[in-house]
């Protein structure tokens, strides 16, 4: 009887181990990777990511798919991140939005970021360009500050037909100096009779950037007499280190 008790505990035994295997493959199917993609693909839900395929190897996460906008593309790859066992993305989201010719969207953009945060105070001291290639916006000039950059870069990645942002834009230093020769050139500007009207429109401002003492002017002006007073005029300021008078003339050719 002890005899054929050993045998049958011995039998029991090596079936468990012929089992093990089996189990482990069991296991395999719940393995971080495949909770990663799940936890990815639930964060990413939503109609705004639809289309947003997820793929998990290793804890690098692959993104593919399509969506409307280029700041949904950036939306997903930050919700993507938040998962604490990602260790990185890879990000080929497409963006499928309508197709905008490269002209019409700079003159479309030029002029939302013009006219981006009027009422704010800091408009006449933003100068940042835009430019357009293949539908990729390229950013470039000076912010007064990381709100207005952040704004503008906000605002072209939520156009409909961008397929990429570069930002290049800078932030001008944070100085007290620098605020009060803003203020001072931005009244002795536009307090000259014939440059008021530059500040009616917000579109079309004289820009003035200011860092460490430098008035940089920004825009176009109708003739080269208002350039001209607007030089003086930024000139005039005191504390002022140096002026870079860079309006253009309309009409004229740019200088080089």
């Amino acid at each position: 009887m002890l005899k054929a008790y050993r045998l049958l505990t011995l039998a029991a035994l090596t079936a468990g181990l012929m089992l093990m295997p089996a189990r482990a493959a069991q296991t395999g199917a719940s393995s971080p990777d495949t909770q990663i993609q799940a936890d990815v693909q639930k964060a990413l839900g939503g109609k705004r990511f639809k289309d947003v395929k997820v793929a998990s190897q290793n804890g690098v996460v692959t993104l593919s798919g399509t969506v409307p906008l280029f700041a949904d593309k950036k939306d997903a790859d930050n919700k993507a991140h938040r998962n604490k066992n990602v260790q990185s993305i890879v990000n080929e989201i497409e963006v499928a939005g309508p197709t905008v010719d490269d002209k019409t969207m700079n003159a479309k953009l030029a002029r939302k970021i013009a006219t981006d945060r009027v009422g704010y105070g800091t408009t006449p001291f933003n100068a940042i360009t835009i430019s357009v290639r293949n539908g990729v916006a390229t950013l470039g000039g000076v912010a007064y500050g990381p709100v207005d950059k952040d704004s503008a870069v906000s605002l072209v990645a939520n156009f409909p037909g961008v397929k990429d942002v570069i930002d290049h834009i800078e932030v001008a230093p944070v100085s007290s100096m620098d605020d009060r020769i803003r203020r001072d050139a931005l009244r002795a500007i536009y307090g000259a009779p014939q440059l008021s009207k530059y500040f009616m429109d917000p579109a079309k401002p004289i820009r003035i950037v200011v860092v460490n003492g430098t008035i940089v002017l920004v825009g176009v002006v109708d003739n080269q007499g208002d350039k001209d007073v607007a030089n003086i005029k930024a000139n005039s300021v005191p504390g002022v280190f140096k002026v870079v008078n860079n309006l253009q003339v309309a009409g004229a050719a740019p200088e080089k």
